[in-house]
């Protein structure tokens, strides 16, 4: 006797019943695998992408816009600080390193930033082809800029005034792609970087030809902070801590003698991420509410179609079935209909996904994988598997009481 069959046959009889079944196991299924993919890579690349930054400081204004702004270039900037304030405090004792960042334009919703070398080692980025900027107005493409763009080594653009795309265009100057950095999944993927001298020379549409002709042809700054005799600004400054004890004073110093603001990367994600929790596990809450009403609805399902069946079950242990074989029987139909589910559910989860994903051309969702299966997600499903057990437990006693001479006797 094939049971499998014989249950599949059963399930398809009633096909209304056992789609709703597994629409609604699938939908609580999807909703979790969204979730759990989408939290865990993105807590694991906000990790990789604060990795080596112990504090950013910037504009006075929200700890958490400058974080977002400056490390993960996904919100607006608080504002610009004093060049020379920002090299005051990079001569600070308890400092070991900092790596100047100027925001402000962007080509095709892609952010052009202003940065020295640094900032290329901080994240080991390695190039494609080409090389780095050697003077101003030569740029370097992350991977998934070249890539969207089409791009390459040699070619020119015109960048845009602010962050987002839809602004005017600078039109005095013209970038040059000098290089294309290799694939590393972190944010300097879909980042266009340059000197901060090309920043600035930007921004100064309105000098004489010959004297912009003669700044430009000028020595840029590769390392450190820039020059310049006149007074200059940038955006934020990336902090590297000489030892501990920098982490007590440093931060402390900065907001309370000084006209800028220093957040700490690790403490405001920690902040960000207790915050999404909540939200997060109300949604789980509801995914696991679904799977509980599916569950429901695979036992009523499967009992009342015993009452139907009863007369069925007695004529298959009138022909040698036994006990234990209708006992399987109904188990094997809660393990269908949850197996259904499962499938249908994560390729509901991974599909809708990729759809949020090809929805965003920039930003962080850009970066998310889709299609990577997590270990986590074989809980879920077990879980699942559980749920359509216990469904299947009462009708399963059910249809083992079944008696072969009372129901023959009815009939």
């Amino acid at each position: 006797m094939n049971l499998i069959k014989l249950s599949w046959k059963y399930l398809v009889f009633r096909p209304f019943s056992t789609g709703l079944n597994v629409i609604l196991l699938a939908l609580g299924l999807a909703i979790i695998i969204v979730l759990l993919l989408m939290q865990e890579q993105l807590e694991k690349k906000m990790n990789e992408d604060a990795a080596g930054i112990d504090l950013v400081v910037g504009a006075k204004g929200s700890p958490l816009q400058l974080i977002l702004s400056s490390v993960y270039h996904i919100d607006f900037p608080t504002g610009n600080i004093d060049l020379e304030e920002a090299r005051n405090l990079s001569r600070n004792r308890l400092v070991k390193n900092t790596i100047p960042l100027a925001l402000g334009d962007n080509y095709q919703g892609f952010r052009i930033v202003g940065t020295n070398l640094d900032y290329l080692e901080l994240y080991q980025a390695e190039f494609e082809n080409g090389k780095s900027w050697s003077k101003a107005f030569q740029v370097v493409l992350g991977a998934e800029v070249a890539e969207k763009l089409g791009l390459k080594e040699g070619d020119e653009f015109m960048g845009s005034h602010g962050i987002s795309e839809g602004s005017h265009d600078h039109e005095a100057n013209y970038y040059h792609v000098s290089g294309v950095l290799k694939p590393k999944g972190n944010v300097v993927d879909r980042l266009i970087l340059t000197s901060i001298e090309s920043v600035w020379l930007t921004h100064e549409e309105d000098e004489e030809s010959e004297e912009m002709e003669k700044s430009i042809s000028s020595e840029i700054t590769l390392n450190g902070l820039p020059q310049s005799e006149e007074p200059k600004e940038i955006t934020t400054l990336l902090v590297q801590y000489r030892n501990p004890m920098a982490a007590i004073q440093l931060p402390r110093l900065v907001n309370s003698r000084t006209n800028m603001q220093a957040a700490s990367p690790s403490f405001e994600m920690s902040r960000l991420f207790e915050l999404l929790g909540v939200g997060i596990s109300m949604l789980k809450g509801l995914a696991f509410v679904l799977i509980g009403i599916s569950g429901l609805g695979i036992f009523i399902a499967l009992y009342n179609s015993l009452k139907d069946r009863k007369y069925d079950l007695a004529i298959l242990r009138a022909i040698g079935a036994s006990r234990f074989q209708l006992v399987l029987l109904i188990f094997m139909e809660g393990f269908i209909l949850t197996f259904l589910g499962a499938i249908i559910g994560i390729l509901i989860g991974h599909s809708f996904l990729a759809l949020i994903i090809s929805q965003n051309q920039t930003g962080v969702m850009v970066s998310l994988q889709p299609w990577i299966f997590l270990k986590s997600e074989l809980w879920v499903v077990a879980y699942a598997f559980v749920v359509g057990v216990l469904a299947s437990v009462i009708p399963a006693f059910t249809a083992y009481q079944t008696s072969i001479a009372k129901q023959l006797t009815k009939a």
